[in-house]
């Protein structure tokens, strides 16, 4: 029985897989298993895959597209291992990830999981540190002391400065907090704003490696902002309504938290055509935290044609500053 298993869910990226694959084989810690979990693939990724013959491969290859959360899913329910991660397939982990995080789980028993930080990587896996530096503060990685997390609500909820793909689990900790849970198809891809969420909730411990052990990709064939914004959002939304917290500032976090998600979701709406829709999110949005200047504009805005939303959304774009996801993705478009 291998110590770990190693997940890596993919489709059509066969371009970046042997990438994300190799950072796995070139591990400093051999105890794995690794399972690629292909979403029926309609690129050249069965081929790809046959090139390595390691016993340490499992190949799963769903016969037809069933989705990213439940193709995710699929490679957790076949893993044997002790310890899990999954991560995609154009991200890798760089060589001692495995070695560090199982030597604590080893040693800490009452560990659930290790968390570690993470390189910025462009299209042709090339290290941005500028990025990396500018992730770092958006997500408060560098305000995180090495050890035990005291603070693991407050950093799921608020800070949102954990993520799976560079995280080590004990699988046990993973099935009792029912990681298998499903969203609806529309709604899925919110699994680590939920999953730590409902880590802390179970009163699950976790550890924090401030070492760059992970390459997390940025680069254009990702899902455009609109259409990732809107899967995510809705899944957002359903996740933080799920939730309550016996603490009083913690709940009332939550509210907040829902509250901006549904704005942000609102406008996503109004921008694809749902004007209803959208102008139904943003008044929940104002009825809760008086609504921002966005969320007045955005209800003016849904009573006007589509086209000029559609305008008004790409004025706001051209005029407001790239954050460093969008200023990459557009350098490996150009």
């Amino acid at each position: 029985m291998p110590k770990v298993s190693v997940c890596i869910p993919t489709y059509n990226r066969a371009h970046y897989l042997t990438y994300a694959v190799n950072s796995v084989l070139g591990q400093t810690y051999t105890d794995f298993e690794l399972i690629i979990c292909d979403d029926a693939s309609t690129d050249n990724t069965p081929e790809v895959v046959s090139q390595w013959d390691d016993p340490r491969i499992r190949y799963i290859r769903h016969p037809q597209n069933i989705r990213r959360s439940p193709n995710m899913r699929s490679g957790f329910k076949a893993a044997v291992g002790e310890y899990f991660i999954k991560f995609d397939d154009d991200d890798a982990l760089c060589p001692e990830f495995l070695e560090k995080t199982v030597a604590v789980l080893e040693n800490r028993p009452e560990i659930d999981f290790v968390s570690t930080h993470h390189w910025i990587i462009d299209a042709q896996s090339q290290r941005d540190e500028q990025t990396t530096k500018e992730n770092t503060a958006r997500w408060g990685k560098d305000r995180i002391p090495e050890g035990k997390i005291t603070d693991l609500t407050l950093q799921a909820l608020h800070h949102q400065s954990l993520q799976i793909g560079s995280s080590l689990f004990r699988l046990e900790a993973l099935r009792e907090i029912d990681f298998m849970r499903t969203f609806p198809p529309y709604a899925d891809g919110c699994e680590d704003y939920d999953l730590f969420i409902r880590l802390a909730l179970a009163g699950k411990q976790g550890y924090y490696i401030p070492e760059y052990l992970m390459e997390y990709r940025i680069h254009g064939g990702q899902q455009t902002r609109p259409e990732q914004n809107l899967r995510f959002l809705n899944a957002k939304v359903i996740c933080l309504e799920s939730y309550c917290f016996d603490d009083t500032e913690l709940e009332q976090l939550r509210r907040g938290k829902l509250a901006g998600t549904q704005e942000a979701l609102g406008l996503r709406y109004l921008e694809t055509g749902q004007a209803q829709r959208g102008r139904d999110l943003l008044k929940q949005a104002i009825a809760v935290n008086g609504g921002s200047k966005k969320a007045q504009l955005g209800l003016w805005l849904s009573y006007l044609p589509l086209s000029w939303r559609k305008l008004a959304f790409q004025l706001f774009r051209q005029v407001r500053s790239q954050d460093y996801s969008e200023r990459v993705r557009q350098q490996t478009t150009n």
